[in-house]
């Protein structure tokens, strides 16, 4: 699903990632773990292509689902990340004029699906997720786990192949955090999505498939 070789990512004089290579298996869930200023969000951000890598350093190469990435322009890249790539991050980042369908729709009406077919689809992931009396509800009318779940379902809108998770608990309290963790495991179950997550939450961690542990800007093995 995933293929990343000789990644590397300075900015200036800074080496944030020194040659990460890894492989990570379709509907697989795996955690990035390490200290703070390891590169963990940095390399999350160049898989999920929301930023780049530099790709003069040689046989650089990053592909997923089969697609070599690293060799689209900024139009071929905003497609595939809007048709193949979800994104969750700590601080929700919904529209707060906006309801929770609205929220979870936008992904859909930017992809040009239908008005009726994204709001079908975005209502049963909120059925799903256990949210079907909050659709008109605006986020701030939401609890903090009740708008974690919403931006779950906006990640999923258009049935990504990866999901990207930046410290997705990392706003939440125990018990909401708990719940998200085992939601990404049913969440692979019955959608059969791929995780990548970020995260300092060693139960999440220790709950993943494989924990790859980043130091200095690179995997320890």
């Amino acid at each position: 699903m995933i293929r990343a070789t000789h990644i590397h990512k300075k900015y200036g004089n800074l080496h944030v990632l020194k040659g990460i290579d890894l492989q990570i298996a379709a509907g697989e869930i795996v955690a990035i773990v390490g200290q703070s200023g390891a590169g963990k969000s940095t390399l999350l951000q160049i898989l999920g292509t929301l930023d780049k890598a530099d790709t003069s350093v040689a046989n650089c190469e990053l592909r997923i689902n089969d697609v070599d990435v690293l060799k689209m322009n900024d139009r071929e890249l905003a497609n595939f990340r809007n048709q193949s790539l979800g994104f969750i991050f700590q601080f929700h980042q919904l529209l707060p004029e906006f309801t929770a369908l609205e929220n979870v729709c936008l992904p859909a009406f930017i992809g040009k699906t239908k008005t009726a077919d994204a709001e079908k689809e975005a209502t049963r992931l909120l059925e799903f997720l256990g949210l079907s009396e909050r659709l008109q509800h605006r986020p701030n009318e939401l609890s903090g786990g009740e708008q974690q779940r919403v931006a779950v379902a906006r990640a999923l809108i258009n049935r990504p192949a990866v999901v990207f998770a930046d410290e997705p608990s990392g706003n939440l309290d125990t018990k909401a955090a708990k719940h998200l963790h085992q939601l990404f495991f049913d969440l692979r179950k019955e959608f059969g999505q791929t995780f990548v997550i970020v995260t300092h939450n060693e139960e999440l961690a220790e709950m993943a498939d494989r924990k790859l542990v980043i130091s200095d800007g690179k995997i320890l093995i």
